[in-house]
């Protein structure tokens, strides 16, 4: 069976393994003429308690802002290692990360695989909330690749530990 995968979705956080993920999908987008989508999912449930409950929308808007600056440095590098500006698009959305990935997004454009960085969490965390990369793997409605390598399939080096 041949995998030819047209639309990629990666979904980032600012972590070492969702980079890590985003660097593979520009492989895989290469190999298959594919399309990728860069998807951020600002969650603003974990907000509730800052500011009195509520976020305002100086604070909304900001984090948005942010996202969005940081989905157009990651493919601005894309683009500057060859790949072509006008088949990766970036998003930003508010919602509940796990569900957004799996099925919102993924319905509406139409995406054939997820490649998603593996947890960055320790085991209460996850005991607790549960890992995002966890649960679109169980829920996804289309093929997941969890990326738990780097480029050249070495272990990636968890910064806090490293000497």
């Amino acid at each position: 069976m041949e995998q030819d995968y047209k639309r990629i979705l990666v979904p980032v956080d600012g972590s070492n393994e969702a980079e890590m993920a985003f660097k593979k999908a520009i492989t895989v987008a290469k190999m298959n003429g594919g399309h990728i989508d860069v998807l951020t999912v600002l969650d603003t449930k974990q907000f509730i308690g800052l500011h009195g409950g509520m976020l305002n929308g100086d604070v909304i808007y900001q984090l948005s802002e942010d996202a969005q600056k940081y989905l157009n440095e990651l493919k601005e590098g894309a683009v500057k290692d060859g790949f072509k500006e006008d088949e990766i698009d970036i998003h930003v959305r508010f919602g509940e990360p796990k569900t957004v990935i799996s099925q919102e997004f993924i319905e509406e454009y139409k995406n054939d695989l997820i490649m998603i960085g593996s947890t960055g969490m320790n085991a209460v965390t996850r005991l607790l909330v549960g890992s995002v990369s966890e649960y679109v793997t169980r829920n996804a409605r289309t093929d997941v690749i969890i990326v738990r390598t780097d480029i050249d399939n070495k272990k990636l080096v968890d910064k806090k530990h490293k000497k």
